[in-house]
């Protein structure tokens, strides 16, 4: 009798119990559907309780769990409250981010520092909290959405290039440390996507012009293109898939 999982059950997501950071809207919350389409229970996160429900609503079964991810005791507080009360918490996609743009030599200290813990703070607030648990369990998926500034700069974006370049080796130091316990840990660094993040350059028909020559796809990502990725990096399919950063671009890191 044949053992192993047929190729599209390694995609298959029910059972599991999904916590996405910052997902009321843009990326977060078109991850946070897909991976409820691919079957798992989704748990969605956010500061804005309003927002969250508006989110929870368009979600059949989403659950809420509200707190400040850039809070190291909150986030804590709030991840063990919910594996006791609820349940494990099987896969986190750590979204919760922000942009803020100026000149390198103009930029605010205080928007740096904001930058810091919501780009990064967060990935290791609640990447810690969780993988506690699933270390105990010997399992577990972790998902940092990183960028394609990982990889690339832009003017007046330094700082959050800085910061999306330490999410890229966080995931590999969490993959480091933690492979060993049976954990996941990867991430999804997406290119241009037509995201509220993103708002001022869409609207910017020089920056969409620009984009659109220097894409090989030729045009800005769609949110739904990323569902795919973070489907596999949460299933049985990425097994042996650990501290990898996967780009989703339309090509652009890929050319000159």
């Amino acid at each position: 009798m044949r053992e192993e999982k047929l190729a599209l059950e390694l995609f298959d997501l029910k059972g599991r119990q999904a916590l996405v950071t910052g997902s009321s809207q843009g990326i977060g919350f078109a991850l946070a559907r897909g991976l409820a389409d691919a079957g798992a229970e989704v748990v969605l996160n956010g500061r804005d309780e309003t927002k969250l429900a508006e989110a929870a609503g368009r979600i059949p079964g989403a659950k809420k769990l509200a707190f400040d991810a850039t809070d190291h005791e909150a986030a804590r507080s709030a991840v063990d409250g919910f594996e006791a009360d609820v349940g494990p918490i099987d896969i986190l996609v750590n979204n919760a981010g922000m942009q803020h743009r100026s000149p390198l030599e103009e930029f605010p200290a205080d928007a740096f520092e904001k930058l810091l813990r919501t780009n990064i703070s967060t990935v290791f607030n609640v990447g810690q909290a969780v993988a506690r648990h699933m270390i105990k369990r010997g399992a577990g998926k972790i998902i940092n959405i990183a960028s394609v500034q990982t990889a690339l700069a832009r003017p007046s974006i330094a700082p959050y290039t800085a910061t999306k370049g330490a999410v890229g080796n966080l995931t590999k130091g969490m993959a480091t440390d933690w492979a060993k316990y049976g954990l996941q840990c990867n991430a999804i660094a997406p290119g241009y996507f037509d995201t509220p993040l993103n708002a001022a350059l869409v609207a910017d028909p020089d920056f969409s012009a620009w984009l659109e020559r220097r894409t090989p796809a030729g045009r800005w990502g769609k949110v739904e293109e990323l569902v795919g990725a973070c489907v596999f990096l949460a299933s049985d399919a990425s097994s042996f898939v650990n501290g990898h950063v996967l780009y989703v671009d339309g090509g652009i890191t890929a050319s000159l």
